[in-house]
């Protein structure tokens, strides 16, 4: 059966037919697109009118958040920004310390003793007063092990029962672990490398929540907000977690397209690149798999991040490389050898510098024209390492949130006004690029929700309402080109998604109003009112 679903308008994203009032659909894909005729010939067909008055685009694509934006809601939200949950429950932000301490010990209060308390979301940039340590924790309980992940989860904070229970005191020698004035760690754990006994102490790992119940709610996430290829950005991809995923996505309630990027940090580079190959194989339309995550740096504003000269604007410069970089250098080297697509964390500048200098040579030994290995975040990737990464052949995927929801910390705190004017140089990237490039949420970090990512990129405003640059604002047709078809290309998907043309999955976002046609500040408070699946309304 061929269904012709119509609307007030198609941003169809095809530059052969930008704008349409109709499309057919036939086995999940799109058969013709046009106006109430556009399947003539083709047979029989069915018109669906339910979004007769409504605007259609291609599905959305969140090219980089985390599993974790439906898990980490296990646990105790404790950030800034108003959130809402899988479940649709709203939780206030908390403004200061004491509001924290109280939200923590109410949880506290109901766990036995002993036992951990997690939260998550904490930002102290926010916050007055001291910088957060274990003496705030401890006010918590002394009962418990008492845990908070940082917003950007690069960060986290622990009373002392927590680093008594890793194992953490004035003899700890490891990165990151930093101490006070009296020698002794003074709760904050900066990077992986001093998480990671945390974690394994308390038995939270945020790295780690690929469950079944995760990905479920994870999936709705991305339905609430428009979005139908939903990647995830680090995966252990184990074979209990492969086959788990492949029952859930193969789901048909399951409403989007599913692309894990499989961590490659762990075993010998060629192992890593071989379980790679061997799980692209095992593709299918509703799942993509076989591509790698490395890192380089940490988080800007938990000044982890590798920053070129002048680094810092206040505060103390503790950028760390979240890799040995010769091993680094040897797992690029290896995964580009095999053909398999590589997405690289790059934070500050000095790390994009890193990334691409190891591309260049890797490239030279080996030429591959289009694996499209991509440098995620890239915040202070400047115009000239644009350029190189162009002649490479890299792509990038720009933290469009960042501008909104850190911006002022990064003006007032980690950059100063000069460089936090062109962080996230989007304008950059669409002249570089010809604008095939993506934005993302890194959700849990910031809320997913493309519109307001691609809102963020063209305003650039910040919390507080101090315009970030306009040299460095994109029109909302470009950010639109970076949530659907831009994204797509990052993936390496752009002949199966991201517009709305003849072949491709029938995938489509449906939205109250026209986002070319409202004001650019009002374009993250359009409703989307549904996605259509492979031509399959979703619920």
């Amino acid at each position: 059966m061929i269904i012709v679903f119509s609307a007030a308008k198609i941003l169809t994203m095809d530059p052969n037919m930008p704008n349409a009032t109709h499309v057919a659909v036939r086995d999940g894909r799109v058969l013709a697109v046009g106006d109430a005729d556009c399947a003539a010939g083709w047979g029989e067909v069915e018109h669906d009118d339910r979004f007769a008055g409504r605007v259609i685009l291609p599905g959305l694509i969140e090219a980089h958040a985390h599993v974790m934006a439906g898990g980490i809601w296990d646990y105790t939200y404790c950030g800034h920004y108003v959130r809402t949950d899988p479940q649709g429950k709203v939780w206030e932000g908390v403004a200061d310390y004491d509001a924290i301490i109280a939200r923590l010990r109410a949880v506290a209060v109901e766990t036995p003793k002993g036992e951990p308390v997690i939260g998550w979301g904490l930002d102290p940039n926010f916050l007055e007063g001291r910088r957060f340590d274990k003496a705030h924790l401890d006010a918590v309980s002394t009962d418990h092990p008492v845990v908070v992940s940082h917003s950007n989860f690069h960060l986290m904070t622990a009373n002392s029962a927590a680093l008594a229970k890793a194992g953490f005191d004035a003899g700890t020698n490891i990165e990151g672990v930093m101490k006070g004035a009296d020698g002794a760690p003074n709760g904050e754990l900066q990077e992986f490398a001093a998480m990671q006994p945390m974690m394994e102490a308390v038995g939270y790992n945020f790295l780690n929540m690929g469950t079944e119940p995760s990905l479920r709610a994870y999936g709705q996430v991305a339905r609430l907000c428009g979005v139908t290829t939903v990647a995830e950005l680090l995966s252990d991809l184990a074979e209990e977690e492969v086959a788990m995923i492949e029952r859930v996505v193969h789901d048909p309630a399951f409403p989007a397209r599913y692309v894990p990027v499989m961590n490659a940090m762990v075993g010998d580079p060629e192992e890593e690149a071989a379980r790679a190959l061997a799980l692209r194989a095992r593709s299918t339309d509703k799942l993509s798999l076989g591509r790698a995550k490395l890192f380089t740096d940490g988080a800007i504003q938990g000044y982890t991040a590798k920053l070129k000269p002048p680094a810092y604007f206040t505060g103390e410069d503790h950028g760390i490389w979240n890799m040995d970089l010769d091993h680094y250098r040897r797992a690029v080297e290896a995964l580009h050898r095999a053909g398999v697509k590589t997405h690289i964390h790059t934070n500050g500048d000095a790390a994009s510098e890193f990334a691409i200098e190891v591309y260049e040579e890797v490239l030279l030994k080996y030429p591959n024209p289009d694996l499209r290995h991509t440098l995620e975040h890239v915040q202070l990737a400047t115009s000239d390492q644009f350029k190189r990464m162009k002649a490479l052949g890299l792509t990038c995927n720009i933290f469009g949130n960042h501008i909104h929801y850190f911006g002022d910390i990064h003006w007032t705190k980690t950059l100063g006004p000069d460089r936090a004017s062109r962080m996230n140089a989007c304008r950059d990237a669409v002249e570089i690029f010809g604008n095939e490039f993506a934005i993302h949420s890194d959700a849990p970090i910031t809320p997913m929700a493309p519109l307001v990512t691609a809102w963020a990129v063209v305003n650039r405003v910040t919390e507080t309402g101090r315009v970030l640059g306009t040299s460095q604002q994109i029109t909302v047709a470009q950010a639109l080109h970076c949530i659907t078809l831009g994204a797509a290309h990052v993936l390496k998907l752009d002949h199966e998604i991201g517009s709305i043309q003849t072949g491709k999955h029938a995938d489509f976002c449906v939205l109250a109003e026209d986002p070319l046609a409202v004001d650019p500040m009002a374009v993250r408070d359009i409703e989307v009112v549904a996605t259509v699946l492979g031509g399959r309304v979703t619920a």
